[in-house]
């Protein structure tokens, strides 16, 4: 049986910047799936069992992947908070788009996708990376 649509979800998946769990199949949901296509096959035509073997196999793994990045997802956040509090009452110096430098305390830092923010204790916020010295 060929299940058409799940390169929509894929490309779909890869063109946004976030993900929603209605676009994804999770374990139940693919065994009632398999469960439907071989209730409903073709009894002159039988699929081969090693084809539903191999498919289970495939979501094992595509189940473990995710399990895997969520933890992983866990992991960079934890240390990017750790990094960020050794950051809090240091000094950052910085030159804006203007070309008007700055240089400040570091009061706080909070983590947003992609990268950490710093505020400076004149309320200066300024995004954390290149072109910018910590001291």
């Amino acid at each position: 049986m060929i299940v058409n649509g799940v390169d929509t979800a894929k490309s779909t998946t890869n063109t946004t910047s976030t993900t929603s769990s209605t676009n994804m199949i999770d374990y139940n949901g693919f065994l009632q799936l398999l469960i439907a296509q071989m209730r409903n096959q073709d009894p002159t035509n039988p699929t081969d069992s090693t084809e539903y073997m191999s498919q289970l196999a495939q979501l094992s793994s595509v189940e473990q992947a995710v399990q895997t990045n969520a933890k992983l997802d866990t992991l960079l956040s934890t240390s990017a908070i750790t990094q960020a509090e050794g950051l809090i009452g240091r000094t950052a110096s910085f030159t804006d788009e203007s070309g008007t430098s700055t240089t400040g305390k570091i009061k706080e830092v909070y983590i947003i996708q992609g990268g950490a923010v710093a505020t400076l204790e004149n309320g200066t916020k300024v995004q954390l990376g290149p072109g910018i010295t910590i001291s």
